[in-house]
């Protein structure tokens, strides 16, 4: 038996060879559109690929029950908003440890969790341009200026740390990189409605 979102699905299980087959041809169903998937049981236990096209390996006479859970796309982006709320807090955190950590002369351990700043706030900016792509939020004058302004300072950040300028850094970081990812807390509650009403 094959269930989405708890409706049994009418599909001929003798025409598909293994799982992932089937999986596709549930997600090109229209009502799939605007859904992700969240949950995949198999045979009543979760269900997740360890590595690439895994339910391509598992042969029909096998899937004895599928269950698939969705939900609608923009409860996920709305979902993902408040996460990021807790990224925000994590990069004002962290830029504070890592601006201590140089004042401290530690370059060594202000270095890697520097890396790691830069690296969440790359993350940071992937996820924001996907939600602001995905809703058309383009012309959300508030989010254009942020993601200018921290972009701005990230390009710095980075040639200032090419010339091994620890203090300035530091500076970058306490004065405007804290104040910027603390400007983004507004920015995210706006984009969260802006997502709800787009939704």
């Amino acid at each position: 038996m094959i269930t989405v979102d708890g409706n049994t699905v009418d599909l001929s299980v003798g025409q598909f060879e293994n799982l992932e087959q089937i999986l596709n041809s549930i997600m090109r169903d229209r009502y799939m559109s605007d859904r992700v998937v969240t949950d995949v049981k198999l045979n009543e236990e979760s269900f997740s690929e360890i590595y690439p096209h895994q339910a391509e390996d598992i042969p029909m006479d096998e899937v004895r029950s599928l269950e698939i859970v969705t939900a609608p796309m923009s409860d996920m982006a709305v979902s993902v908003t408040r996460e990021l709320y807790k990224v925000i807090t994590l990069m004002d955190k962290g830029a504070r440890q890592v601006s201590e950590l140089f004042r401290q002369a530690d370059d060594a351990e202000a270095l890697d969790m520097f890396q790691d700043l830069l690296d969440v706030t790359r993350d940071f900016f992937n996820i924001v341009g996907v939600l602001r792509d995905e809703y058309s939020l383009k012309d959300h004058k508030r989010l254009g200026e942020a993601i200018e302004e921290l972009s701005n300072l990230f390009t710095e950040m980075v040639e200032v740390t090419e010339n091994e300028d620890w203090v300035l850094v530091s500076d970058l970081l306490e004065y405007e990189y804290v104040p910027a990812v603390q400007r983004w807390k507004s920015v995210i509650a706006q984009l969260r409605e802006d997502i709800r009403e787009a939704a």
